[in-house]
């Protein structure tokens, strides 16, 4: 989702100085890039092992609501890193930041916190905290959404805004 007009853009690497410090903001990208690779391969490791000791505890092969609910969490986590390298990826390629899937991302980890609160120890005020911020996310992202629909539809929006060329990566 770009928010800017054709007519505004203008390529940013006129200044030496400027190009050199996006080259290193780049290069940053790329190294947490790895590390969030890093990161999802160690959360997958761990939802393994977590559901393994969850299993082996006697009763053996029976999980109880609250394994289950480990469980899901540790999935959960393990999708939401998905998806902010997702976010780490689609700003190394198009050189901006995808709000729509940032707001879908924030909804996730949301959700995630839904599915794993202990309502028994948490009172409603986080409960209904929780609540706002969904909504409120919910609607940022239905209101994304229009807006991309009526740029679909005909309106001018920069898609060529780059901070460098795809060669020079």
């Amino acid at each position: 989702m770009f928010f800017f007009d054709k007519k505004l853009c203008k390529e940013p690497l006129e200044d030496p100085l400027i190009r050199r410090l996006w080259t290193f903001i780049r290069l940053s990208v790329k190294l947490l890039a790895v590390l969030m690779t890093l990161v999802i391969i160690w959360g997958i490791l761990d939802v393994i092992w977590v559901l393994y000791q969850r299993m082996m505890t006697p009763p053996v092969f029976l999980l109880n609501i609250n394994d289950i609910l480990a469980t899901f969490g540790a999935f959960m986590a393990v999708l939401i890193a998905i998806e902010i390298f997702a976010n780490i990826v689609i700003y190394l390629e198009y050189r901006m930041i995808h709000l729509k899937l940032v707001i879908s991302t924030a909804l996730m980890a949301a959700a995630r916190k839904v599915i794993v609160l202990d309502f028994k120890v948490h009172d409603s005020q986080i409960v209904f905290s929780l609540g706002v911020i969904i909504v409120a996310l919910g609607i940022c992202y239905w209101l994304i959404g229009r807006y991309e629909s009526r740029d679909d539809a005909g309106s001018t929006v920069c898609k060529s805004h780059t901070v460098e060329s795809k060669d020079n990566n």
